[in-house]
């Protein structure tokens, strides 16, 4: 199995360069202890200190200090090769919950349009309930618990939570986990601010299931545009939404708390990392 090597690198010229190193040792510890327990991926994450340099096989994912309105943060080259821009500014460090969430798909589904087909989907009095035939679901590995409500702390950087394998399960199982960090708790689960999208090949059309703030609600998009990957036109025709997507995670976090717990945390690494390289004199 190929290794994927992704990119961190900062566009905006604004960030703290240690931040962003640290952000990119984080990643890759996710990439390589987490996401291969259950996605069968190889990954590294690297830090890029040149935006004017992408080194050949690399995947980029940007940090950028604006995104279009239409645009999400899933893109590929003229070449095919994906990438991803990630909305970071230095008024709050959000950004690293987006960026884990563009690199965990890039990985599971790295052009952006693998389906899995299983159990369709329904709303009946505000609840998600299984119905008879199928759907082919979009495998984006974070939407259904994207809110950074989710998200989890490794070693001092918040990383987003992410979906196993058996999320799309035809029924739930004891001791099975559906997102890393046990969030998600069956299948086809969508938590507050997540979201969900598939193809209802019965009726040739694009649907997406949206946990907004009240209750979740099915959306009926269209038939997708040949010329784009699923991911990138499902992106585009969720503009104004209300949902907590990456760029809203990015631009306004909500869950302070775990990002104060993160600063806390990288404060004390740096303190021990201080003292240990004394010993190394």
């Amino acid at each position: 199995m190929s290794v994927i090597q992704i990119g961190l690198v900062d566009t905006t010229g604004q960030l703290d360069e240690d931040l962003v190193r640290t952000a990119a040792a984080a990643l890759n510890i996710q990439v390589i202890r987490d996401v291969p327990q259950f996605w069968p991926v190889q990954g590294t994450v690297i830090y890029l200190p040149d935006m004017r340099k992408i080194p050949s096989g690399v995947w980029p994912v940007q940090l950028v200090s604006h995104l279009p309105p239409n645009k999400g943060g899933f893109h590929r080259t003229t070449h095919h090769e994906p990438y991803a821009k990630v909305l970071a500014t230095t008024q709050n460090d959000g950004w690293t919950i987006a960026a884990s969430h563009e690199v965990v798909e890039m990985l599971v589904d790295p052009y952006g349009s693998r389906l899995q087909n299983s159990t369709a989907i329904e709303i009946i009095k505000e609840e998600v309930r299984d119905r008879p035939g199928q759907f082919a679901y979009l495998v984006e590995a974070c939407d259904p618990c994207e809110a950074d409500t989710f998200a989890y702390d490794i070693q001092g950087i918040a990383v987003s939570d992410f979906v196993t394998p058996n999320y799309y399960d035809p029924v739930a199982t004891p001791g099975v986990r559906y997102s890393f960090t046990g969030a998600i708790t069956e299948p086809r689960q969508v938590l507050p601010g997540g979201y969900v999208s598939w193809i209802d090949e019965e009726k040739e059309e694009c649907q997406q299931l949206r946990y907004l703030d009240a209750a979740p609600q099915i959306f009926h998009l269209g038939s997708p545009k040949d010329n784009l990957s699923l991911r990138e036109w499902v992106d585009a025709q969720m503009s104004g939404s209300k949902l907590q997507t990456t760029r809203h995670i990015s631009a306004a976090p909500r869950n302070h708390t775990l990002l104060q717990r993160c600063r806390a945390h990288r404060n004390e690494l740096h303190r021990i990392a201080t003292a240990r390289a004394k010993l190394f004199k």
